[in-house]
């Protein structure tokens, strides 16, 4: 039975919109201005609904939903991510964006955060370029979650491609099976790029990592 819920949540999660936490008048960013932000830094969140508990409980304990890469857009730290069900305008596909790392950390998508560093710095600054040309491309989200295909990129997909052309391959292969109506994947969730060899924590927004 316990399967059973789990799997009609990943459903829901896989298929429609998570659920918010405040509403956008409601909201406001957990990031700290204290946090520094650099290009190729990569950015956990938990979600506040539905949608969060659902990835949680098939991360085996992993403490984060989401996952975006930081660049330098003239000057101010961005957050890359692919993401469903948060169009900027009416008719918006879901698709790779990148928006204000305040925005990534809002109240409304979001109720925990943290900063990692990769220990590379050449290679987040790379991570970071590729990052933007998927964004300046448009790449669309992929609903099937099939890290095979890169003409679509789901989050997590997203980030480790960014690594790979920059020679760094911040985990094994996908690990996570599901199979529910209509999907059949076997994709990366957070907690296996959070505990990367190649990346250290610098900031929980709860308190610094000492």
């Amino acid at each position: 039975m316990k399967k059973a819920i789990l799997y009609l949540m990943l459903a829901l999660v896989l298929t429609m919109t998570g659920c918010k936490g405040k509403t956008a008048e409601e909201a406001y960013s957990l990031l700290p201005d204290t946090c520094h932000l650099q290009n190729g830094d990569l950015v956990f969140r938990r979600g506040t609904g539905i949608t969060s508990h659902a990835i949680l409980a098939a991360d085996h304990g992993g403490r984060f939903s989401h996952i975006g890469i930081v660049v330098d857009s003239s000057g101010i730290a961005m957050v890359v991510h692919a993401v469903p069900g948060e169009p900027d305008y009416e008719g918006d596909p879901d698709r790779v964006k990148m928006e204000p790392a305040a925005q990534f950390f809002s109240t409304f998508n979001a109720s925990l955060g943290e900063v990692c560093r990769p220990i590379d710095s050449v290679a987040a600054k790379k991570a970071a370029e590729t990052a933007i040309e998927y964004y300046h491309r448009k790449v669309l989200f992929d609903h099937q979650y099939d890290h095979t295909d890169t003409t679509r990129l789901y989050c997590t997909e997203l980030v480790m491609n960014c690594y790979q052309k920059a020679g760094i391959v911040l985990t094994g292969p996908p690990a996570h099976s599901f199979s529910l109506p209509g999907l059949n994947c076997t994709c990366w969730l957070p907690s296996d790029i959070y505990h990367s060899e190649y990346i250290i924590p610098v900031y929980s927004f709860n308190q610094p990592i000492q």
